[in-house]
């Protein structure tokens, strides 16, 4: 779904939710950003959408992890995500074999030490920064660990919203 501004704040409550949904899978977030309906400017959504990721739990950003394929693996499931991330992860592509199993071998030891994907906003990025990106974060501890995924998300959710929003 794709929709204008107006389009969105006009929205019945749970069409809004879904919609947003489709752009980050914790369903608190999804309904903070319905609850903050009207929006005057896309630009008031974004701010939102960054004040209400710093809101989230530690459940609450598994659960919006849920919504993203690990970085090289594919589309995520979540409704609406899976061609967002296939665009968002284009970089990958041109990847050569050996990046691309380096991610996957990268992907493995960051789920075990961590306990969850490695998640990071893919745009405009190569399989070979995001390797890179992707070891660096592997000497982070948990708890730095979370604030980039935090932030990571915050990156993401803007991007996607606008897809949402201005097409």
């Amino acid at each position: 779904m794709r929709c204008s501004l107006r389009e969105f704040n006009a929205l019945p409550a749970d069409s809004a939710r879904q919609a947003l949904l489709a752009c980050c899978s914790a369903r608190r977030w999804a309904a903070d950003l319905a609850a903050g309906r009207p929006y005057a400017s896309t630009g008031e959504l974004l701010s939102r959408s960054d004040q209400s990721v710093t809101w989230l739990d530690p459940a609450d950003l598994r659960e919006a992890l849920l919504g993203h394929p690990r970085i090289g693996a594919g589309p995520a499931t979540a409704p609406g995500a899976a061609g967002w991330s296939r665009q968002e992860q284009s970089g990958v592509d041109a990847a050569d074999q050996q990046t691309i199993q380096a991610l996957a071998d990268g992907n493995r030891a960051y789920e075990e030490r961590f306990g969850h994907i490695y998640l990071v906003c893919a745009t405009g990025r190569t399989g070979a920064e995001l390797l890179a990106l992707l070891g660096d974060r592997l000497g982070h501890d948990p708890a730095a660990e979370w604030r980039v995924v935090r932030s990571e998300l915050e990156k993401i959710n803007r991007i996607r919203l606008r897809k949402l929003i201005e097409g």
